[in-house]
């Protein structure tokens, strides 16, 4: 792949992920029902550690990113493109259908006191508590270490167990959230879409 193609691919990226960030707010202002709040005992039982949001911070979208440089083409690109576009639309129903918020409790911890938890404070301004059923992170961070892995395999590059520490990164990331299993499993259906329709790895 060339200079060119890989920076174009990393125009569109952008451009996606901005573009995406806009249903995902519509959906938080149009649901089709009550919110409800989703809270088990085990979430009681996971600390409190904002030091966490440095890395869902800085790793997530760099990562997302970094799929534009593995993509052979730019018809793999399309079909990538298309599995995360998949993947919104999934989510898309779930926030609309099923509307689901964290308990207001898992927000008021925080004090603001270190830097740590001011910048928790900013980005929970972005990322509300409807973010959580599936969690949106997890499903992302899912399909994009399941095609990582799958294609960094060809040069000689192995992430074993990548897709199972996907899970509690993003999950500590910010607290609270329900468990993230759902929104992983959300991921592998747009993953075999790719992988059918012809964007190989």
């Amino acid at each position: 792949m060339s200079h060119t193609d890989f920076a174009a691919h990393l125009i569109l990226s952008t451009v996606l992920i901005i573009g995406a960030y806009q249903f995902y707010f519509w959906c938080q202002r149009n649901p089709l029902g009550p919110v409800r709040e989703f809270r088990l005992s085990l979430d009681d039982r996971i600390p409190f550690w904002p030091a966490w949001v440095w890395i869902y911070s800085f790793l997530y979208y760099p990562a997302i990113l970094y799929t534009t440089w593995v993509a052979d083409s730019p018809r793999e690109f399309i079909y990538l493109a298309l599995s995360f576009l998949g993947l919104l639309a999934m989510q898309m129903a779930f926030f609309i259908l099923f509307p689901v918020a964290t308990p207001e409790s898992w927000r008021t911890r925080q004090r603001e006191r270190t830097w740590s938890e001011r910048f928790l404070a900013f980005v929970q301004r972005f990322d509300a508590r409807s973010n959580s059923f599936p969690s949106m992170h997890t499903s992302v961070a899912m399909l994009t270490a399941l095609y990582l892995h799958a294609a960094l395999r060809h040069v000689g590059l192995r992430l074993p167990g990548a897709h199972r520490a996907v899970v509690p990164v993003h999950e500590a990331a910010l607290p609270r959230r329900p468990p993230g299993g759902r929104g992983a499993r959300l991921a592998r259906p747009s993953l075999l879409r790719h992988r059918m329709t012809g964007g190989q790895p």
